[in-house]
């Protein structure tokens, strides 16, 4: 079967642009096959920006090397200019620093974004940034359980760093869905926000940007599987939720789209732990849950993000 490729920018159907839920027709057309894509150019020429770098001007900086070569990230910039804490995620002593900055920057911001009250009610219905015009809004969410109930599941040290952190604890652990769906998808603009400037990375600032994107795919995933086993009332609420089903496909083939992208800059972007711990996504149970949970065949070939 030929398989249609679906960018997210134009014809990807997957998510409600709105508060209001997907429509029956909609579903239905989500279960041709399709891929996650949105638009990039790495290689595009930035020279000119760097050489007329500006620290005071580090605003701008960002929106005209995102507006050449990752657009999402030019649209999150604009949008979140007038947040006064941006600035105290970039490093603004040279055009090089402030590449290696934007990592956290980014995944800041999007943080900013997705949790704005206006946007997110915590444990309610949460929002996310996917790319300059596609966000998911107000995606019903129902509470659910303390992530550290996944903790039983991880039976290796490959996360452990930030298994110490975002589940054993004792505050971060006791966030519930809310919590894992917004570092994912704050990792999930981070990674590129680093992807598309890694020529200019010199130092580690941005080292661990595959590993949170992998992480936290792995940590929903495993949230599902404890769902599905130990909580089967929340099961059955989630399930039932067409936005979180649509959303939870995208998270997953975003990750696989941001990581593939990345690839070529894996020993400056990520631990060499990157390729085991995608290796523990890609398992059987973990596939298993995510088709199971999103209605999707996802591809665990070499075009893993895309569905079959």
């Amino acid at each position: 079967m030929r398989r249609n490729r679906i960018t997210v920018l134009t014809a990807c159907l997957v998510l409600s642009l709105s508060p209001f839920p997907v429509t029956a027709a909609a579903a239905q057309e989500t279960a041709a096959p399709f891929c996650y894509e949105e638009p990039v150019q790495p290689k595009a020429d930035v020279s000119d920006i760097k050489a007329g770098f500006q620290s005071t001007k580090w605003l701008q900086t960002i929106q005209a090397v995102y507006k050449r070569r990752w657009p999402s990230g030019e649209g999150l910039a604009i949008a979140q200019a007038k947040d006064k804490y941006f600035s105290q995620f970039v490093n603004k002593t040279s055009f090089n620093a402030l590449a290696e900055s934007l990592m956290v920057a980014i995944h800041e911001e999007t943080h900013m974004w997705d949790l704005d009250p206006s946007r997110t009610s915590w444990d309610v219905y949460v929002s996310a940034w996917i790319d300059a015009s596609r966000k998911a809004m107000k995606v019903p969410i129902h509470g659910g359980f303390p992530r550290r109930e996944i903790l039983p599941l991880i039976t290796d040290d490959l996360t452990r760093s930030m298994d110490d952190i975002y589940l054993r604890d004792q505050q971060q652990g006791s966030y519930r869905i809310q919590g894992v769906i917004a570092e994912l998808n704050a990792g999930l603009m981070g990674l590129p926000a680093a992807t598309v400037v890694a020529e200019y990375i010199q130092g580690v600032g941005a080292s661990n940007s595959r590993d949170i994107a992998a992480t936290n795919m792995r940590y929903l995933q495993l949230y599902l599987r404890v769902a599905k086993t130990k909580h089967p009332d929340y099961w059955a609420k989630i399930k039932a939720q067409p936005e979180l089903r649509e959303f939870v496909l995208i998270e997953f083939l975003r990750t696989a789209y941001w990581l593939d992208q990345s690839a070529p800059h894996a020993a400056k972007l990520g631990s060499a732990d990157v390729a085991k711990i995608v290796a523990k996504s890609y398992a059987p149970e973990n596939i298993a849950i995510i088709e199971e949970f999103t209605g999707a065949k996802v591809n665990t070939g070499t075009a893993r993000n895309c569905t079959v």
